[in-house]
């Protein structure tokens, strides 16, 4: 791994032994395990924060919603038919 960026983390006593023996546990270094933990946890919380939870009745109105007859508006109805002709000329 190349190192492109810093980052330097000032801990209390504790967290640092807590953190080295559970880096030892893992036999890395504390800033490998940190860097490992680190991510892992961002990684979650994005995981996390993309999805949508909806209740189940939530989730039935939606798919009622997009499973139903689609029939499009004059607006986009319009933008089919010039789509076309750009496509034709």
């Amino acid at each position: 791994m190349t190192t492109t960026a810093r980052f330097d983390l000032k801990l209390d006593a504790d967290d640092k032994d807590l953190l080295s023996r559970a880096a030892s546990l893992m036999g890395t270094t504390m800033a490998g395990f940190v860097r490992i933990a680190a991510k892992e946890k961002a990684q979650s919380l994005l995981d996390q924060e993309s999805r949508v939870n909806l209740s189940k009745r939530d989730f039935a109105d939606f798919h009622k919603a997009i499973a139903g007859a689609f029939k499009p508006n004059a607006a986009l109805q319009k933008a089919i038919k010039a789509s076309a002709k750009v496509k034709r000329a």
